[in-house]
């Protein structure tokens, strides 16, 4: 089990939901360049980080579609140099990084760590 990936994982999620709070919101956040900027790279890590646990942990605790979901929308923020969506980018930070939250802090509390 990486304890620091996923830390790492929880660090990065914490950190966006700072950068919303700082800015009054999710769209707000992803409007302003230094927010935009700072959320697609936390979520890119993110996507890094899922991609290298190992496969062990990915279905023990369900998070093998995760990591497929997390490495693809990486790639799209790392190489879409024509812009990438926002939209799609408020969705995740919305929807799926809270649940995400959810998954890495039970892994923790399972793994006493």
């Amino acid at each position: 089990m990486s304890k620091y990936k996923i830390d790492f994982m929880l660090e990065m999620i914490e950190r966006v939901e700072i950068i919303v709070k700082r800015h009054g919101g999710i769209a707000e956040a992803l409007n302003d360049i230094e927010g935009e900027m700072s959320i697609l790279m936390a979520i890119a890590q993110i996507g890094e980080s899922l991609k290298k646990l190992p496969d062990s942990v990915l279905k023990k605790y369900e998070l093998y579609e995760d990591k497929k979901g997390a490495y693809y929308t990486r790639n799209y923020i790392v190489h879409e140099y024509e812009g990438v969506d926002l939209a799609f980018v408020e969705n995740i930070v919305r929807n799926y990084l809270p649940v995400l939250k959810e998954k890495l802090i039970n892994i923790k509390e399972k793994n006493g760590f």
